[in-house]
């Protein structure tokens, strides 16, 4: 059973950057797709962008793309979501998940074992 823990969340300033790390601790991490999703105060949970178990694929939401990248490292048991330019509308808590099929479609995947998320806050 892999279980994922989110970390690098804080505050930055409008226009800055935070790199976010979602690492597996436990169970077979590569072979699964990997999900970012954030959900800000008083809304729903929504898709920022994933990555596919390789690597080498990867879909963003069109509130971040040209602003956010997803890259892992498998080696590392880890998945990275690098946030530039950020505006105030990114504060949020910010999840990973893991695809629930090994070596999945990344458009057709579907998301469960959710970390506990990572609190990502800008300033204006």
């Amino acid at each position: 059973q892999v279980q994922l823990v989110e970390s690098g969340g804080g505050l930055a300033q409008a226009g800055g950057s935070l790199r976010l790390s979602c690492a597996a601790s436990s169970g077979t991490f590569n072979v699964y797709n990997i999900g970012w999703f954030r959900q800000a105060p008083g809304k729903e949970r929504e898709f920022v962008g994933a990555i596919s178990w390789s690597g080498t694929a990867s879909n963003y939401a069109d509130s971040v793309k040209d602003r956010f990248t997803i890259t892992r490292d498998n080696a590392k048991n880890t998945v990275y979501l690098q946030m530039d330019s950020l505006i105030p509308e990114d504060t949020a808590v910010y999840y990973c998940a893991k695809g629930t099929t090994a070596w999945g479609l990344l458009s057709q995947t579907k998301y469960a074992s959710w970390g506990q998320g990572t609190q990502v806050t800008v300033s204006s």
